[in-house]
């Protein structure tokens, strides 16, 4: 069993949203786990009391909270009648709602009061360029305030939005909008990342000449740069904030009209898009914030260093309807230093700081002690996605950040818009494990068989339907493509494509994608787990892991970028080699090691294995500008084997 780091005191639990939600139930619940239990075996009476301790706006009552409880094809909250963005502007006029802050800008800062007039106004301009219910709206824009007061405007009238963040290529804004054929772009001019300025006007030319669907384009001025746009409507931000009044006209809808179109983020086909339903959504991530993260109305701060190409976007502008301040950040983590962003904490009063394993692992190779350069008093959670954290990232935090800190490492993913597996602030911290499957989420791990299993490695499936499952992909009227995505392996059930182990302490590990899990010898092994042995030596920067077929058979492939000075010979060879014997299996050492100059990544910050392994086979790599660093592929064409 592994250590607890952290557990939460009498007086934090007792606090907790979710224990009020306990003491409100018409259950009697001993602990999470009784909580849970209750949750996936009785899905309705658990639905409906979140329903209702949540105090989510509707015009209309539902008729029922599901019906046909399969999937896919399960129905919630039949006949309601809501508007997201109603919910997400409900907080006290002079609450704080928002701080955006961003390199080479002014900080802004709005109140509900502000916030519900401004969008508003943006409202009314936008409709007067043809945006109503079911208009979809692309976004190409960097994280600001401007981002988010159109978005609600466009939910407010029940329009569709859908976004990609300014790092992407032309090309891949067009493999994505060119999917949905947006009525309305909108962009900004260029943005500011570690000290420079980019500007946007290539990339937004390149999508305008290629998607006609386009009407209007409305362009932020996010940057002092000077623009050009090739097209016939352009319209300045600042101009379409028309007079209204200061509450924008919410459209009453049903609780599965359709509210974004998210992306998927492989490198190795074009990308699925998502349709995320409103109601759905809404209350999936009013449940994660508000007994998951504990996130309580007026008192609470939630920052995520994201962009808007990235779901953690929208699952940090919902916390604006649990009555949080949301904290936006635009540029680089580590401008004028890693400590960036714990500076924000400290003069913003983050208590819910989101973040990812990438940047703790750079915080600690800079040797960066948060707790004694910044003052971190407010912080009471911090929480990671993106990648598998690993042990010694746990220890770093609790021995750097705080002591006393809600460490809530979560797995989910954009095709649900949420997490599956996540933190509770009334459970123990154990090192290495993420704390929880979620509320309402039957999360299992099933071997080839479609059997559960705990203690060891298996495929992540979800077992009974959940609310914020996308109500369709696009372009899909047959439904076929939704179905091969999730439910093709075990017929009505979720499989996820995540390699997991429940633990002994009900917790779970992840082990990486069972898509790219390494299979030598028939025994299938998580790359998270060479990774987190390579990591430990002081030599290696970066490494990405691959299995290369060979004659029937895998073979274990590791790359790895050094640190400034270091040669890969064979005592560094033999060293990483029994590194790796020593802290996983022999089944786990790599055949080969090379050296590389880069890794690759999505502009998410994900690695990826597919698109080094489809580069070292000599199949294209579709999709690249999925990617963060493309060019560094090229290294991979001419690996000796």
């Amino acid at each position: 069993m592994n250590d607890i780091l952290w557990s939460p005191s009498e007086n934090r639990r007792k606090s907790s949203l979710i224990n009020k939600f306990m003491e409100k139930s018409s259950q009697d619940f001993k602990d999470y786990f009784s909580l849970h239990s209750w949750s996936i075996n009785n899905m309705e009476d658990f639905w409906e009391e979140f329903w209702n301790f949540s105090g989510i706006i509707h015009s209309k009552a539902y008729d029922s909270v599901l019906t046909n409880p399969v999937m896919p094809g399960a129905k919630w909250f039949e006949g309601a009648e809501l508007n997201y963005a109603e919910n997400l502007l409900s907080g006290e006029s002079n609450q704080t709602a928002i701080v955006s802050v961003a390199e080479g800008r002014e900080d802004k800062f709005y109140t509900f009061a502000e916030l519900n007039s401004a969008v508003a106004s943006a409202q009314k301009g936008l409709e007067n360029l043809g945006v109503k219910e079911g208009t979809r709206v692309a976004a190409f824009v960097p994280n600001c305030v401007e981002t988010v007061i159109l978005m609600l405007a466009v939910a407010s009238s029940g329009g569709v939005w859908t976004s990609c963040s300014p790092d992407f290529g032309s090309q891949g804004v067009i493999d994505r909008f060119g999917q949905v054929e947006p009525e309305v772009l909108i962009v900004a001019n260029g943005y500011n990342y570690n000290g420079k300025i980019f500007s946007l006007e290539e990339k937004i030319n390149g999508v305008l000449n290629k998607i006609d669907s386009i009407k209007h384009t409305i362009c932020i001025e996010f940057v002092s740069l000077k623009y050009n746009l090739n097209h016939s409507s352009v319209i300045n931000y600042d101009d379409l904030q028309l007079d209204g009044s200061d509450i924008p006209e919410f459209k009453q809808l049903p609780f599965d009209h359709p509210l974004y179109i998210m992306y998927s983020s492989g490198t190795t086909g074009p990308p699925k898009s998502i349709v995320h339903g409103a109601g759905g959504t809404l209350i999936q991530h009013l449940k994660e914030h508000q007994l998951q993260c504990d996130v309580q109305r007026g008192r609470d701060t939630l920052f995520w260093f994201t962009t808007c190409g990235w779901m953690m976007w929208n699952w940090l502008v919902s916390g604006l309807a649990s009555g949080a301040t949301i904290v936006l950040y635009d540029g680089s983590p580590s401008h004028k230093g890693l400590g960036t962003l714990w500076n924000l904490a400290e003069r913003t009063g983050i208590t819910h700081f989101g973040t990812s394993p990438k940047f703790l692992s750079a915080c600690a190779t800079e040797s960066l002690v948060p707790k004694v350069n910044s003052d971190l008093s407010n912080l009471k959670s911090l929480l990671s996605t993106g990648s598998p954290l690993v042990p010694e990232q746990f220890d770093w935090v609790y021995d750097n950040v705080s002591s006393d800190i809600h460490l809530a490492s979560i797995s989910g993913g954009t095709d649900i818009i949420g997490c599956f597996l996540a933190g509770s602030p009334i459970l123990p911290v154990y090192r290495g494990e993420i704390q929880c499957p979620q509320l309402g989420m039957d999360v299992q791990s099933w071997d080839e068989k479609g059997k559960s299993v705990i203690g060891k490695s298996g495929e992540l499936v979800c077992t009974k339907p959940f609310p914020s499952m996308p109500i369709s992909f696009w372009n899909d009227s047959d439904g076929l493509k939704y179905h091969n995505a999730y439910f093709d392996e075990f017929p009505n059930v979720w499989t996820h494509g995540d390699y997991l182990e429940i633990t002994e302490n009900q917790g779970a590990i992840i082990y990486g994608r069972s898509d790219t899990t390494l299979n030598p010898g028939g025994v299938r092994i998580g790359t998270a787990e060479i990774y987190r042995a390579v990591e430990t030596l002081s030599t290696v920067e970066d490494a990405v892991v691959v299995g290369r077929p060979n004659a029937g058979d895998v073979e274990i492939v590791l790359c790895v970028k050094l640190i400034d000075g270091a040669d890969l010979n064979l005592d560094m060879e033999n060293e990483i080699r029994n590194t790796i014997k020593s802290m996983t299996t022999p089944r786990h050492i790599p055949k080969y090691i090379f050296s590389v100059m880069e890794i690759p990544y999505t502009i998410s910050g994900k690695k990826v294995e597919k698109a080094v392994l489809s580069t070292i086979i000599g199949k294209e790599v579709k999709n690249k500008d999925a990617l963060a660093n493309p060019e560094s592929l090229l290294e991979y064409i001419d690996l000796a084997f």
